[in-house]
C-alpha cells in the first residue's frame, strides 16, 4: 500500500509518502480503507508516533490518528461491524496511523460514520470530540443544572463542548476573543466573555466545572472561580500534587482515548 511514514524525530521534512507493508490485523482489529484522515499539529512531538505500547522503537511510522473509512475485514473476535460498514474513530497512538491507504484499528475505537457527514468531515471529529465528552462527562461527570466554564470556546475542544454541554443541560459559559463571541453563542454558550477586555474570575464565582484547554496562567487563575467541591478538568498540563486540595477541590488532567462510555 501507499503511506505517508516518518524516518526520525522531528517536522514534516521526516515524513516520506512511500509504499509500506499493509498493516497486520490483531485480534480485536477491523482493517479500514482510509477515505480520509487528521493529523494533529502537535503529532510529530509526541513519543507515542516513534515507539510502540512496550516503548520500542517504531520506525518508520504512519502517523495520523484520526481516521474515517470503510471496513474491508475484521478479525474473527470482532462483532457488532460488516465488511463495507462506513466507520470514523481515533485509532491507539501507539500503533501507526491512518495516513495510508490502509489501517489497523481496534474495532473498540470505531463508530458508524453518520451518514449526514462526508468522510473528510468525520475524519476532523474524533480526537476533538472524544476529548470534549471525556472531559465533561466521564472525568467532570457534568449534569444538567450545573454550571460549565470552558476556556477557548472557539477552539476545536472548546466549540464541541459548549455544543454537548448545551445538548447536557448545563448553563454554558465560555472565554473567547471578542471576534469570536457571536460564533460560541451560536453553539449554545449563555454568555461568552471576552478574556482580551475581562478577568473572568472577576466575575464567575461558585462554577461547577471549569474545562482548561488553554494552561498556564489561566488554569492557575481557574481555581478561583470553583465553587468548594468543584472540578478542573486540564488538557494542557499534570496538576503538580495538592494544588486542588488547597482550593477544597477537585483536579484531573488526561489524555484521550479512543473509546468512551456513554454518558
Amino acid at each position: 500500500m501507499k503511506a505517508v511514514r516518518t524516518h526520525g524525530r522531528g517536522g514534516p521534512e521526516q515524513l516520506y509518502f512511500e509504499d509500506a507493508p499493509a498493516p497486520v490485523v490483531r485480534p480485536g482489529d477491523a482493517l479500514v480503507r482510509v477515505r480520509a484522515t487528521g493529523i494533529t499539529p502537535s503529532e510529530l512531538a509526541w513519543d507515542a508516533t516513534y515507539q510502540n505500547a512496550d516503548g520500542t522503537p517504531r520506525i518508520p511510522g504512519i502517523p495520523g490518528h484520526e481516521v474515517s473509512g470503510v471496513i474491508e475485514e475484521m478479525a474473527p473476535d470482532v462483532t457488532g461491524f460488516r465488511a463495507g460498514d462506513e466507520i470514523y474513530g481515533l485509532a491507539d497512538f501507539p500503533r501507526d496511523g491512518a495516513a495510508a491507504e490502509f489501517a489497523a484499528v481496534r474495532a473498540a475505537n470505531l463508530a458508524l460514520k453518520p451518514r449526514t457527514i462526508s468522510h473528510v468531515q468525520a475524519a476532523a471529529l474524533p480526537l476533538s470530540a472524544l476529548t470534549a465528552w471525556q472531559a465533561l462527562f466521564e472525568h467532570a461527570h457534568l449534569a444538567a443544572g450545573q454550571s460549565v466554564l470552558i476556556h477557548g470556546g472557539a477552539g476545536g475542544v472548546g466549540a464541541l463542548a459548549v455544543q454537548l454541554a448545551r445538548w447536557r443541560g448545563a448553563r454554558v459559559l465560555a472565554t473567547a476573543s471578542a471576534r469570536d463571541t457571536a460564533l460560541v453563542c451560536s453553539l449554545g454558550a449563555d454568555d461568552v466573555i471576552d478574556y482580551h477586555a475581562t478577568r473572568f474570575e472577576e466575575m464567575l464565582p461558585d462554577i461547577d466545572v471549569v474545562l482548561d484547554t488553554i494552561g498556564g496562567e489561566t488554569r492557575e487563575r481557574s481555581w478561583r472561580v470553583l465553587r468548594r467541591g468543584g472540578v478542573l478538568v486540564t488538557l494542557v498540563s499534570p496538576i503538580p500534587p495538592d494544588v486542588a486540595e488547597q482550593h477544597g477541590v477537585r483536579g484531573v488532567f488526561f489524555i484521550v482515548s479512543g473509546k468512551s462510555r456513554a454518558a
